[in-house]
């Protein structure tokens, strides 16, 4: 399980993000381990709440973020839906969507034909601090979103989007464009930009170790033994 990707997060004569790391975070690393070398490195608040879960089962992605920022609104505004198109049309490829909501049940504001934009644009996923929509045919779809619930209400005269990549507090972190946020069935985790490549490297060692202990442990080895000798657990 090598980790051979080299220089900085973002990369290429476009800015373009790059997407070989998140490939190799998809394949061989999990959220615990990410947590875990977090929790190392003094950095202990970088897992979303546990109310954020995923929308169906093929949902473990990571991506850099492109936070979107809503609010509740209680009449109808000029043009509902202006900023809202802004942001998804500025996803990049290798990004994820994430959506704070101040953690408003209100409506929905995310759902089918965003994660539809959002994949064809190249994003990884979503990660919505509120309630979601269309969940069968996102699934079809096969776009990966975790969110607080799901709800069948429109945006439209109850939330709008204020703004976009700027930081943001969705499930109680704050996530600053262009974090690394990874998610897996255990969770959310946001690295921050500066961190990302001495937590992976981190967690990569890591999780080679806990393949060894793992080994070990089913071959009948002792806990205790195999802890002192390679220190996960």
């Amino acid at each position: 399980m090598p980790f051979t990707t080299n220089g900085s997060p973002k990369e290429g004569m476009n800015g373009s993000w790059d997407v070989g790391l998140c490939e190799f975070v998809e394949q061989h690393l999990y959220t615990a381990v990410v947590s875990d070398s977090l929790d190392q490195l003094g950095v202990r608040h970088q897992v979303m709440r546990e109310y954020l879960r995923p929308v169906h089962k093929r949902c473990k992605f990571a991506g850099w973020a492109r936070t979107i920022a809503c609010s509740d609104v209680y009449h109808m505004v000029e043009d509902p839906y202006g900023k809202e198109i802004e942001a998804v049309d500025s996803l990049l490829a290798g990004e994820v969507a994430v959506v704070a909501t101040q953690k408003s049940l209100r409506n929905a504001p995310w759902g089918e034909l965003l994660s539809t934009a959002a994949k064809g644009r190249g994003a990884r996923g979503a990660v919505v601090d509120g309630l979601i929509r269309d969940v069968t045919k996102i699934e079809e779809l096969g776009f990966p979103v975790f969110a607080a619930g799901i709800k069948p209400v429109d945006s439209m005269g109850r939330g709008i989007v204020t703004g976009y990549n700027i930081p943001v507090e969705c499930g109680e972190v704050l996530v600053h464009p262009g974090d690394l946020i990874f998610a897996d069935y255990d969770g959310v985790v946001v690295i921050p930009g500066a961190m990302v490549r001495e937590v992976i490297e981190l967690a990569a060692e890591k999780a080679r170790r806990e393949d060894s202990t793992r080994a070990e442990l089913l071959a009948g080895g002792y806990l205790r033994d195999v802890f002192r000798k390679y220190g996960v657990l």
